[in-house]
């Protein structure tokens, strides 16, 4: 486990302008980090700050990119440089996904997809480890999802871009944790947020079942990381769908797969 001094110390927490971020962004503020605050949505991240400098004695660092555009995530850590803002804790939280038949959905919005949840997520990561490797301290945390498990028929390539963050961090978890950074991949199920309503994907009984509010999901997470544990999955029929997988023949998980995430 890092021990950090937080109130010293500054975490990065990417699309932190709706669902997971705010929330990250809240919890760590409670645990007195100083926060950077990075997405799209100026107007968003303006409000959050305000709300978290309100209620806790810490600062805020609104840097409003989209990290889906090449080379912004290089351009997120030279302006840090320049304020001299040091990095103990990045939440690699900015990601999206897409509902449909890869065939129906438009090429350049799964490009954008998969460079934001793969390449910006990745040059991220080096960046901020790298420092991190130099001063022996440092905490990664990665969002994956319960869909990096397994083949997901109906969100190929989002799945896909998520078992590569989920087969990343925890390799990565091995290569540092001798220099004392811990990188922890947290994997959420079907959790309140906007993120459906960005995939495109409609309410069903079966994701109601599994939904989970956003705040639990993020404790876990922090928690998770505070231990040092290389990956986690929120929420116990999230941890059972996961295993299950573990006993299952693959060509019967992605069957079962594409019946649950099937177009209504």
């Amino acid at each position: 486990m890092t021990n950090v001094n937080t109130a010293h110390s500054w975490a990065l927490v990417t699309g932190a302008s709706s669902g997971l971020g705010v929330d990250f962004a809240h919890e760590l503020a409670a645990k007195g980090y100083s926060l950077v605050l990075t997405a799209r949505r100026k107007d968003r991240l303006q409000a959050l700050a305000a709300e978290i400098e309100a209620h806790h004695a810490v600062q805020t660092k609104v840097i409003a990119l989209d990290l889906a555009e090449p080379g912004a995530a290089a351009e997120l850590k030279r302006q840090l440089h320049g304020e001299a803002i040091t990095i103990d804790v990045l939440i690699n939280n900015a990601g999206f996904g897409i509902f449909g038949e890869l065939i129906e959905q438009p090429p350049a919005r799964v490009q954008a997809m998969l460079q934001l949840n793969i390449a910006a997520l990745t040059e991220l990561t080096q960046l901020y480890a790298t420092e991190m490797v130099q001063r022996q301290r440092g905490q990664i945390l990665l969002v994956a999802s319960v869909v990096a498990y397994q083949a997901s028929p109906n969100y190929a390539a989002y799945a896909a871009s998520k078992a590569y963050v989920l087969s990343f961090g925890e390799a990565l978890h091995e290569e540092l944790r001798p220099h004392g950074v811990t990188v922890t991949v947290l994997s959420p199920g079907a959790t309140a947020t906007e993120f459906f309503d960005v995939s495109g994907q409609q309410s069903t009984p079966m994701k109601r079942a599994f939904m989970m509010p956003s705040r639990p999901v993020v404790q876990i997470g922090l928690a998770a990381m505070r231990r040092g544990r290389a990956s986690v999955v929120p929420g116990w029929k999230n941890a059972l769908m996961t295993w299950s997988t573990r006993l299952l023949p693959r060509i019967v998980q992605r069957k079962m797969a594409h019946w649950v995430l099937r177009k209504e």
